[in-house]
């Protein structure tokens, strides 16, 4: 026979259990890192995955699990988590944010607010900044300021314009910049006519956490920041890295302290006032590589540098006067840095010295998507739907051209053994087939 004092710890033990359960069914299963794809850039926030058996050719015939039809265009990546893929599009006057099935059917679509005019007249809009997730929501930026996360079956949990928060965005093609979500926290910089600063909010409610601004003698149109920010790790350590503005910066993540400037990216005795930045610096625990635009100056430094970094600094890895890429981001893989050019052309750096090992041509036409790496390959995407194939490493080589009858202008998300390639028209799921 039980006492009541047994019964009462047993009802007691019962309840926790209950609430554990209810806790877990509110958030997804933890995915492995080679079949999920969180945020623009990929697990770790660098265009890398460890997915393994992708495929190498394919055609809107062949390797295509599926195609799904979208409302509207678009050039953010896809952000995927378990079996639900998050995206956002422009659909007649709104921006959305939809959820897709990994099985290619669509769960949920919520209103992002009044579409602003286009960035430019083929590719930029509103639906430009990726979204992100942590597997329990998903948070999502569009070009005209709206801010907002949902749980991952769409209900709202909170929201605000950043144009209203920080400024009224004032620029030549629109804001295309995607926050970075690190640990319980979202940071994004804003650099363009109407305001100069980095931000950090709290994921749970979206409130400020901190604001700073952050300075610059940049003229003319290198106001106009189309880059985003991203988070340095070694996995002890971590800070910010934002770009744009003639220079790229380092944030405590505690206050937005500015812990390194690097600049002559814009050499004053050559100034050009058009010189913004869109591709963005990437980040690897033991090195940090920084374009500018316009085939002119890149750069790396070691992640432990300080104070203020000039074209003569010993601070400096290295420095290359020409060869950055415009719009695609640099990757960096096991001792190599790729750099993709705006009109085709895959350049390879060693990583120590930036000197040029190899250079591959590729697909001819403009290139916006950033590379992936995946399965000992590099993956570049053009805008016309042309996606070239190289094998990573000194010795690698194209191994396919493949072409979609789409537009595509969004880098290349990878989860499980797919590819996820999102055109203006069409979300595809390209897969090897048996």
């Amino acid at each position: 026979m039980t006492t009541p004092a047994f019964r009462c710890l047993l009802v007691g033990c019962l309840l926790l259990a209950g609430i554990a359960r209810a806790h877990a069914a509110d958030v997804e299963p933890q995915p492995r890192a080679d079949q999920s794809w969180p945020q623009w850039r990929g697990p770790d926030n660098n265009g890398i995955s460890k997915a393994k058996n992708l495929p190498t050719e394919w055609s809107a015939d062949k390797n295509v699990a599926w195609k799904l039809a979208l409302p509207g265009k678009g050039s953010s990546t896809p952000a995927i988590w378990g079996n639900k893929i998050f995206l956002t599009c422009e659909e007649g006057e709104k921006v959305l944010l939809l959820c897709i099935g990994t099985d290619g059917k669509q769960k949920w679509k919520r209103d992002l607010g009044a579409a602003m005019r286009s960035g430019r007249a083929d590719e930029g809009n509103c639906a430009s900044p990726s979204p992100s997730t942590d597997g329990k929501n998903v948070y999502v930026f569009a070009g005209n300021g709206e801010f907002a996360a949902f749980d991952l079956d769409g209900k709202e949990l909170w929201r605000f314009n950043a144009q209203k928060r920080y400024g009224k965005f004032r620029n030549q093609f629109g804001i295309h910049s995607t926050p970075v979500l690190f640990e319980s926290r979202l940071y994004f910089q804003l650099i363009h006519d109407g305001a100069a600063v980095v931000v950090c909010i709290e994921a749970k409610d979206g409130e400020d956490v901190w604001k700073v601004e952050r300075k610059s003698d940049g003229t003319d149109e290198n106001k106009h920041s189309y880059a985003s920010a991203f988070l340095w790790t070694n996995g002890k350590d971590a800070y910010l890295v934002c770009h744009g503005n003639d220079y790229a910066t380092a944030h405590s993540l505690k206050d937005g302290g500015e812990i390194w400037r690097m600049g002559d990216l814009n050499p004053r005795d050559r100034y050009n006032r058009t010189l913004r930045f869109v591709a963005s610096p990437v980040c690897t625990p033991d090195l940090i590589v920084v374009p500018s635009a316009k085939r002119g100056v890149i750069a790396a430094v070691k992640p432990d540098v300080k104070g203020k970094i000039m074209a003569d600094s010993k601070q400096l890895q290295w420095r290359n006067t020409s060869g950055t890429p415009d719009v695609p981001c640099p990757l960096v893989y096991d001792g190599l840095v790729y750099l993709c050019g705006e009109a085709g052309g895959l350049t390879v750096l060693d990583a120590k010295s930036g000197e040029q090992v190899v250079r591959h041509k590729t697909h001819g036409h403009r290139h916006r998507a950033s590379p992936v790496y995946a399965d000992g390959k590099i993956y570049l995407l053009a805008r016309d739907g042309t996606a070239t194939v190289v094998g990573a490493g000194k010795d690698g080589k194209v191994l396919a051209t493949n072409k979609l009858p789409d537009d595509t202008a969004a880098s290349i998300a990878v989860a499980g053994s797919r590819l996820y390639v999102r055109g203006y028209k069409h979300l595809w799921a390209i897969e090897e087939k048996q």
